[in-house]
């Protein structure tokens, strides 16, 4: 009974069911392009193949952040204002496959002209995460409205353990499509099929049954957004303690591609051993989205965010103390179940920091702000892995973990604490 009252608030038992269901197919059809479509798998043995330079690796890690920066105030701006957000973002993620799929079209054009095809993928990859930053921007918000409290993490996580199991699969086809495909025939059968998850990802936005909010969202314009941005930070004492700490971990977490560059570059890897790193990269997300999932349901977001410090800065150390393929892979493993966790917690916690109405303008400005130093970072890191190699990535990686566990233990959870009780009266 408690729990169709509580349903009523989200459009009624039937709208949050049809949603929740909705939310679980995308998790099961947006894990197994993470496989496919990944600067940690397929993109970095195409730019291998290609013989990119470490400048040129760099800079299609960084536009991953960069191009979800610049879009921003955009998407914040379209989110706040538009009536029927989930239709809106099924459009701009259908005009995102379409653009990226005309790239994969012209690959046989292009498969003579190495050094063409790497700087037109940069390009197709630049704009297909410039539209990519709609994705939290609209997701969060779109779980915050239609489904209940109780609802948000556990059948969410079922979802995507489930697409992380069909990403198994996918992640086992690279090595064997790479060997028997010719070149570029395989890259685009794999990125062919990961495009094919995505349209249909895009298609369940479409059909998802949204109400009128419960709490009108404060609409934007783009310059309004910009200037809420500083005065957000600046009142906020509890939110800029978040962001700051989510900071670091954004920063160590853009920098997975470069594990696998690491492995490729000064181990030798295999496309083998780089499929069996992403099937373990899909491993940890089954795990975590099964089992940290429902627990976050029980214990709430907030107490659970210092899991993901804790390990990527093990990540960080394992990294540091190893010097053999293992050890990478170990790092590798536990730097995945960070990123993991930092991404089960961080979304959810949104809602307990923004005040109603105004999700939208803090998920947008706690994303803006990560991106962009994660950008920055990611190009700075290039020449110094070229002159002092591969430790001075996870001296950055430790120091990143231990800076953001402090900040969300010692400073953004009493804030927040402080904050409920000032609110309690």
């Amino acid at each position: 009974m408690a729990q169709d009252t509580a349903d009523v608030a989200f459009g009624g038992r039937s709208a949050v069911r049809r949603n929740a269901l909705l939310f679980f197919l995308d998790g099961v059809t947006f894990q197994p392009s993470v496989a496919l479509l990944s600067m940690t798998a397929v993109i970095p043995l195409l730019l291998e193949h290609l013989r990119a330079s470490t400048a040129q690796f760099a800079i299609a890690t960084s536009v991953v952040s960069l191009g979800t920066f610049v879009s921003q105030p955009y998407f914040v701006s379209l989110c706040s204002r538009t009536r029927r957000m989930a239709r809106t973002f099924a459009v701009v993620l259908l005009v995102q496959r379409a653009l990226f799929l005309a790239f994969v079209l012209a690959m046989p054009l292009l498969a003579d002209h190495a050094g063409l095809m790497t700087w037109l993928f940069l390009a197709s990859w630049t704009v297909f995460n410039v539209l990519a930053g709609s994705g939290t921007l609209f997701n969060v918000p779109l779980v915050l409205k239609l489904l209940p409290p109780t609802r948000r993490a556990g059948l969410r996580g079922v979802g995507m353990a489930i697409g992380s199991l069909l990403a198994l699969g996918a992640a086992a086809l690279i090595p064997v499509v790479i060997e028997r495909v010719a070149y570029p025939w395989s890259y685009m059968v794999l990125f062919g099929v990961g495009l094919a998850f995505l349209f249909a990802n895009a298609a369940g936005f479409w059909f998802m049954r949204e109400h009128d909010d419960a709490e009108p969202r404060v609409p934007m314009r783009v310059t309004e957004y910009l200037r809420d941005v500083p005065r957000t930070l600046r009142r906020d004492a509890t939110f800029r303690a978040m962001v700051t700490s989510c900071v670091f971990l954004v920063l160590a977490n853009s920098l997975l591609p470069f594990y696998t560059l690491h492995a490729i570059r000064t181990f030798g890897a295999s496309e083998q051993h780089v499929a069996l790193m992403a099937s373990l990269a899909i491993v940890t997300g089954v795990a975590v989205n099964l089992g940290f999932g429902f627990v976050i349901d029980r214990r709430g977001p907030v107490a659970l965010s210092p899991v993901a410090a804790v390990a990527v800065t093990a990540a960080g150390a394992v990294g540091l103390a190893s010097g053999s393929l293992g050890g990478l892979t170990v790092a590798w493993v536990l730097a995945n179940v960070g990123a993991a966790c930092y991404l089960k917690t961080t979304m959810l916690m949104l809602g307990d920091v923004s005040p109603s109405g105004r999700a939208p303008s803090y998920v947008g400005t706690l994303f803006a702000i990560s991106m962009l130093v994660s950008s920055v970072a990611v190009l700075a890191l290039a020449p110094l892995l070229d002159a002092l190699g591969f430790t001075a990535l996870f001296v950055l990686v430790a120091g990143c973990g231990a800076a953001g566990w402090y900040l969300n233990v010692r400073v953004f959870q009493p804030r927040l604490s402080a904050a409920r009780r000032r609110a309690r009266g």
